[in-house]
């Protein structure tokens, strides 16, 4: 019996190892191409629209996507969906690749792909989390998954912008993607190795969506991340496409994310040491608040000095919010009603609020820049970057 538990404590550690190199990988990959697709875009048109429906596509096609990996997932190994996702990323680049420079007249295709392909990998990486990791291990894997998400932002913009920098702008992006592609194919080869999980039952988001009348915390959770989503959806590109203007260089953009994420890995190493369950609300409410007032410094005085401060405060600032939040969705949603067999329906219904707040940004985003012209970018910034004091208001108020 003794033999039996340890064995089953050696795949389930073994297993979590697995999945920090896929996470760590994914997040080079991604780090290493993705920012730079969004500069590709604004070299070849200039216009904040074209690189708002991109990034609209991947969000609208995301939680689609995600719900589907979701139905799939009830069927067959969450490992395969995994698996899948990471696949479809890398035809994303082979697209790219093969598309060249006619990528940035149909922006919204190349976003719908790389939406299918999140959906995809994310459902089968965040349901594998919720299912290897415990309470006590939640804060370790994901502050670890954090820091080598910073390492991934350290390294990849860096020897990417070096990379484009040095060679013809877009002979460089070549190279660039095709990295991208090579540490996909790796991810998927290292999947094989995971232990195979399959569940069972009917797929039912109804059950799912009616606990959030019943469940408060559920409740709760699920409106805060639609709070942080509509940070992410307009910054995830925004900042990007202004230290590029102000710098005019794929480079100083690598030196941007160097500094935001070695920020990040210094934070995540110690947040993760830090935050305990009893903490964790207030470490959220915290983390929000400084990654709000980070906005002031640069929103009303824009220069590429003022970016690179504001990337190391953020840098900073993230993981106190991010580490204690994603741990606290995955324990409301362990303790909510059959749990365990709607664990699936419970990740897919946090995509689809999350997502919510990322499209709802961007369609601001568009119809404000349509109407006001570029003017109205601040006031966006300003309104849309409470996100995360919003959600750690949201969780402080309705957990308590």
């Amino acid at each position: 019996m003794f033999r039996q538990v340890s064995d089953h404590s050696s795949k389930v550690k073994k297993d979590l190892h697995l999945l920090l190199i896929i996470g760590g990988l994914y997040a080079l990959a991604t780090f290493l191409s993705n920012t730079f697709v969004n500069i590709f875009i604004w070299k070849k048109s200039g216009e904040y629209i074209d690189i708002a429906t991109y990034n609209l596509a991947i969000y609208i096609l995301q939680p689609i996507s995600f719900y589907f990996a979701g139905k799939c997932a009830k069927k067959v190994d969450r490992v395969l969906i995994l698996r899948l996702g990471i696949l479809i990323l890398s035809l994303f680049y082979i697209f790219v690749l093969i598309l060249g420079d006619y990528v940035t007249t149909i922006p919204y295709v190349a976003g719908a792909l790389l939406g299918v392909g999140y959906g995809f990998y994310w459902l089968s990486f965040n349901v594998l989390t919720f299912e290897i990791t415990e309470p006590d291990t939640r804060d370790y894997f994901n502050g670890i998954l954090g820091a080598l998400q910073s390492f991934g932002g350290m390294v990849g913009p860096l020897f990417a912008g070096y990379i484009i920098s040095i060679l013809d702008n877009f002979t460089g992006y070549t190279y660039i993607f095709l990295v991208s592609f090579i540490l996909f194919i790796l991810a998927v080869i290292i999947s094989f190795y995971l232990q195979r999980r399959k569940a069972t039952g009917r797929f039912s988001i109804r059950f799912v969506q009616n606990e959030r009348r019943k469940n408060k915390s559920w409740r709760t959770i699920l409106h805060s991340h639609i709070a942080q989503g509509m940070r992410e959806g307009l910054f995830i590109f925004i900042i990007a496409i202004w230290v590029y203007v102000e710098s005019n260089s794929e480079f100083a953009l690598g030196i941007f994310n160097l500094l935001f994420s070695f920020s990040s890995f210094i934070s995540y190493f110690f947040i993760s040491k830090l935050i305990k369950q009893s903490n964790r609300k207030i470490m959220i409410f915290i983390g929000g608040l400084l990654l709000y007032l980070a906005v002031a410094i640069f929103v009303f005085h824009t220069n590429y000095i003022t970016l690179l401060v504001y990337g190391v405060i953020v840098g900073l600032s993230y993981p106190i919010f991010n580490v204690p939040f994603v741990s606290l969705t995955y324990d409301v949603i362990g303790t909510s009603r059959r749990a365990r067999e709607y664990r699936i329906e419970y990740i897919v219904m946090r995509e689809l609020f999350i997502n919510m707040g990322r499209i709802v940004a961007i369609v601001c985003f568009i119809i404000g820049t349509v109407l006001f012209q570029e003017s109205i970018i601040a006031i966006l910034i300003l309104f849309f970057g409470a996100g995360n004091l919003a959600a750690g208001v949201i969780i402080k108020r309705g957990m308590e």
